[in-house]
């Protein structure tokens, strides 16, 4: 394999939605504990804790 394939074998689309500048903000779809993310962003949001979870799950362990 190439370096270059090896690089992006990994990769996973890791949008997140942007930061809030103040309340409301939206709940975790997981545990519905308050996110970074405001209310109004339309897509799944997560909390720190639980998106440092998610990322243990999906990580290569290779």
């Amino acid at each position: 394999m190439s370096d270059d394939t090896d690089r992006h074998y990994c990769l996973i689309d890791a949008t997140t939605p942007p930061e809030a500048d103040g309340p409301p903000y939206a709940e975790c779809v997981l545990c519905r504990k308050v996110t970074e993310y405001p209310e109004s962003y339309k897509g799944i949001t997560l909390c720190p804790v639980c998106e440092w979870q998610e990322a243990q799950r999906t990580a290569c362990s290779g």
